[in-house]
């Protein structure tokens, strides 16, 4: 029994052996060249993202850290760092009443751009998305500020603001109203440049709308037409919802581009009268490149992209739970 049991186990001992000898090779082998391919992989995709890494460093990473570096120092005209301050400029600049009014102004005019551009785009999406006779000539004519520069379309504008020549005044005067004095008045000044704003923003809201409406199936809205559901009852409860996702990537895109709004401002009407329409974007400008404060400009530009982060981060967690995707 004794030398049967000991054959037995030198038996199972050389299987075993075997076994390792055979079976941890090849999986030592598997396990490397699994990393050989990914590592492979992954260096394949480096490749092609290469050109757009090196676009994107050059001019969007490299200027937010140089901006961040500038914003603690003061500066010479040339650009030049001569102290480090700190949080100084930040401090001093939730302190001067000019910034404030800046900040005031961009509530304001984001306030006046993006409801009203969104919905705007949304009416002319759902009248475009009629089958009727000629309507593509219509989806053109509101998609055409779409290829309409900044510098275009404010030249535009400039020509109707104008007090005595203007478009706007002539048909105040046709009704024996006073001309309003659009762009050297305080009151107007920020008012007119929304609606510009909004104008050029008008053509792209329009065109990602429409193609949103476009992608609803058509057999919805004939279920809920057989089933007696009316106009308005179709749009609120088929239309609208499944057009969720588009309508909050569009304002999501017109938000931020409100706070980023710059050339129409200074074609129009410089960040006057009065810093009435003095945006921080505007001021962002001036202070750099008319007062040469780079420190203050940078530290402003870092406000900016903190707020809009911010916002846009609180408009994710929010907005995007009345979100219905398909």
């Amino acid at each position: 029994m004794d030398t049967n049991s000991a054959k037995k186990d030198v038996q199972r001992k050389d299987a075993h052996l075997q076994h390792t000898v055979l079976h941890k090779p090849v999986n030592m082998q598997s396990t490397v060249n699994r990393k050989v391919r990914s590592w492979k992989l992954f260096g394949e995709g480096l490749i092609y993202l290469l050109p757009a890494l090196i676009l994107l460093g050059v001019f969007l990473f490299y200027p937010m850290v140089k901006t961040l570096y500038y914003s603690f120092f003061i500066t010479n005209p040339r650009g030049d760092t001569l102290l480090f301050v700190g949080l100084e400029h930040y401090l001093s600049l939730f302190q001067s009443p000019s910034f404030q009014n800046s900040m005031i102004q961009t509530f304001k005019f984001v306030l006046y751009t993006v409801p009203t551009g969104v919905l705007a785009a949304l009416f002319l999406a759902v009248i475009a998305n009629e089958r009727v006779k000629g309507i593509e000539f219509f989806r053109v004519i509101f998609s055409s500020t779409l290829g309409i520069s900044v510098a275009a379309g404010a030249s535009i504008w400039l020509f109707m603001f104008h007090p005595s020549l203007g478009v706007l005044n002539n048909i105040l005067h046709v009704f024996g109203l006073e001309g309003v004095a659009w762009l050297t008045s305080g009151q107007w000044a920020l008012l007119s440049v929304s609606v510009t704003t909004i104008w050029m923003g008008l053509g792209f809201n329009f065109i990602i709308l429409l193609g949103g409406l476009q992608s609803i199936s058509q057999e919805l809205y004939e279920s809920a037409l057989i089933d007696g559901a009316g106009y308005f009852t179709r749009l609120f409860k088929i239309t609208l919802p499944l057009l969720s996702p588009t309508l909050f990537f569009v304002i999501t895109v017109t938000l931020i581009n409100s706070f980023q709004s710059f050339g129409q401002i200074h074609i129009l009407t410089g960040g006057g009268p009065n810093e009435a329409t003095n945006i921080i974007v505007y001021s962002i400008y001036k202070e750099a490149f008319e007062f040469s404060r780079f420190g203050t400009a940078s530290a402003q530009a870092i406000i900016l992209f903190i707020f809009i982060l911010t916002v846009t981060i609180l408009q994710f967690k929010v907005g995007e739970k009345k979100v219905h995707y398909q």
